[in-house]
């Protein structure tokens, strides 16, 4: 069996479909459903048997469950406007630092998800060296409670047995039920789509114009295909950045929508809420030397073609989910 945390959420529904195209359907979805719309995300995955949060960690603990091969944790609380920092403690430091230590005393691969939120403003750069991680600072609650796991897994040594992921700004099918924190690709399809226009935040840094703001813009299928080669490769383990290691800008970004939408590109620059000026990463990169360093050949997916397979494969067909 495979357990998938967040297994009904973005990465891990997807991380679901990629097992099946592999063969793989003796999947544990894991997830909290609730009245959110993360079931849809479901309804094209085959899996054996799905688990509530709640439930399952005292399954786990209490051997009830079938024979483990390994568990890809990616629930977790991804806000990264989330003020409350109990419930980041709990949802993520606290839970993952349990199923680390089961999988870890019970030899099962554990793989789980990092953010690149642990970096910051970038003042230490972008790479994935296990010596950076003491020195990271992160900016929001989100990313401190990403950082404390990484440190955890570093200072117990578990880094040289299980593989922390920390994913950019990841964007793709099956993120539709995320409200305000869905791709602003996704924001701006239905926006163009609405109006023929979009809004982009203002920068409040000089060095970078408006709509000049860099991130390293991930497609999710690219993802998820890292994180099989992963669970096939269990001997590679530590820190790895899940980026394209090429950053772009939001106007590139935007550009990509309109042109893959056949619309004239035509962009409103708004005020950014006072809220987040702090907590904003103006720049982001992720350094892939390490992974491909370990033998990871596939190549990312450009932020245009990426763009274009998600706006006519998903968005334009009204919002579709990964299918087999």
């Amino acid at each position: 069996m495979i357990i998938i945390t967040g297994g009904a959420g973005f990465i891990g529904s997807a991380v679901a479909w990629k097992c099946n195209i592999q063969g793989r359907e003796d999947l544990i979805i894991v997830d909290h459903l609730n009245t959110s719309e993360k079931w849809k995300n479901l309804l094209n995955v085959k899996y054996d048997t799905y688990l509530q949060k709640s439930d399952f960690l005292d399954r786990l603990v209490s051997g009830s469950l079938p024979k483990i091969d390994a568990i890809i944790h990616m629930g977790a609380c991804s806000s990264t406007t989330e003020q409350n920092m109990d419930y980041l403690m709990k949802n993520n430091v606290d839970y993952t630092l349990a199923l680390m230590e089961w999988c870890l005393q019970n030899n099962v691969r554990f793989i789980y998800a990092s953010s690149a939120a642990t970096y910051g403003n970038g003042e230490h750069g972008f790479d994935d060296n296990h010596l950076i991680i003491p020195k990271l600072r992160p900016i929001n609650r989100y990313g401190y409670s990403k950082q404390l796991v990484d440190e955890y897994a570093l200072k117990k040594g578990y880094l040289d047995k299980c593989a922390g992921l920390k994913f950019f700004n990841v964007y793709g099918p099956n993120e539709y039920h995320k409200d305000e924190m869905k791709s602003v690709i996704a924001k701006a399809y239905s926006q163009i789509k609405d109006t023929g226009k979009l809004k982009l935040f203002k920068s409040y840094k000089p060095q970078y114009p408006d709509g000049g703001q860099l991130r390293d813009f991930v497609y999710v299928k690219d993802c998820v295909e890292a994180i099989w080669w992963l669970l096939e490769n269990p001997q590679i383990n530590g820190i790895y950045n899940i980026g394209t290691g090429q950053s772009r800008t939001w106007n590139d970004l935007a550009a990509a929508v309109f042109n893959a939408m056949n619309y004239p590109v035509d962009i409103t620059y708004i005020d950014m809420p006072e809220s987040i000026r702090n907590q904003y990463q103006y720049y982001t990169e992720a350094s892939m030397q390490k992974l491909i360093d370990h033998g990871y050949l596939k190549s990312m997916t450009s932020l245009e073609a990426g763009i274009a397979d998600y706006v006519h494969h998903y968005l334009a067909q009204k919002f579709a989910h990964l299918a087999v």
